[in-house]
C-alpha cells in the first residue's frame, strides 16, 4: 500500500536528507586534502587548522588508505543516503535501511555527527503507517496533543541548527566566544527526540498534512 504523507514520512525524509547533506559536506573537505594518507582512524573532515570554518574541524574516521578516497566513497554513500531518504524510506525496512546506509556513511568518512539524523529518521521511517499500539496506550492523551504541536518547530529547529552555526559564524567569525559557546551536542539530539516523538503524536492523533482530516484515535 502506497505510504500517505505523514509527519512521520516528512521526519523520516528530511532527517535521512539532511544527514546525507551533512556527509557530502564532509566528503568535499576530505576529498581537498587530496591522496595523503591518514594518520588513524579518526580523522578532520577540515585541514587544521579549520579557521575561519566555522564548524571547526569536522571530526570522522576513516579505515581507508587516502583522504581524497574516503572523499569519494563518503560522497557516494552520502548521494545514496538523500536518494533512499527522498523516495524509499517509506517502504518496507526502508527506516532500518536508512540507519544502517548512515552507519556506513560514518565508517566510510561521513562525519561523526551526522549519524544521529540518520538512526533518528530511520527509527521515524519504521513507524511510518504504523499503528503505534504501544505510543497509543502510553503516551496520553494531553502528552500527544502537547508533543504534536511541537513537531514541526522542533524539526525546524534541529534542521536549521547547523545552518545557523554556519551562518553566524561566517558573520562574527569562527573564534567569536558566543558562537564558540553554543553546543553542538546534546541539544540538537534533544530537538531529534522531540521530532521523532512529535511525528508519531501527530500521526495517531489524525492531524492532517494535506487534503481531509483524519478522524482523531
Amino acid at each position: 500500500m502506497k505510504s500517505r504523507i505523514s509527519a512521520l514520512r516528512v521526519t523520516a525524509g528530511l532527517l535521512g536528507i539532511t544527514t546525507g547533506l551533512y556527509g557530502v559536506e564532509h566528503s568535499y573537505f576530505e576529498a581537498l586534502q587530496g591522496n595523503v594518507a591518514p594518520s588513524a582512524v579518526l580523522i578532520n573532515a577540515v585541514s587544521p587548522p579549520c579557521l575561519p570554518y566555522p564548524l571547526g574541524c569536522e571530526p570522522a574516521m576513516t579505515f581507508l588508505p587516502s583522504y581524497l578516497l574516503t572523499g569519494i566513497l563518503a560522497m557516494s554513500i552520502s548521494l545514496v543516503v538523500i536518494v533512499w531518504s527522498t523516495f524509499f524510506v517509506q517502504r518496507r525496512n526502508g527506516g532500518v535501511i536508512l540507519i544502517l546506509l548512515s552507519i556506513l556513511q560514518v565508517l566510510l568518512g561521513g562525519g561523526l555527527a551526522p549519524i544521529f539524523g540518520g538512526i533518528f529518521g530511520g527509527i521515524a521511517g519504521t513507524k511510518i503507517d504504523s499503528p503505534s499500539t504501544w505510543w497509543r496506550a502510553h503516551l496520553g492523551i494531553g502528552n500527544a496533543g502537547l508533543l504534536a504541536k511541537l513537531w514541526p518547530w522542533s524539526l525546524a529547529i534541529y534542521l536549521l541548527w547547523v545552518p545557523a552555526e554556519l551562518v553566524l559564524g561566517y558573520v562574527f567569525g569562527a573564534s567569536n566566544p558566543i558562537l564558540a559557546s553554543l553546543p553542538s551536542f546534546p541539544i540538537p539530539v534533544v530537538f531529534l527526540l522531540l521530532a521523532v516523538l512529535g511525528g508519531i503524536s501527530y500521526d495517531i492523533r489524525g492531524f492532517p498534512l494535506h487534503g481531509k482530516d483524519n478522524p482523531s484515535n
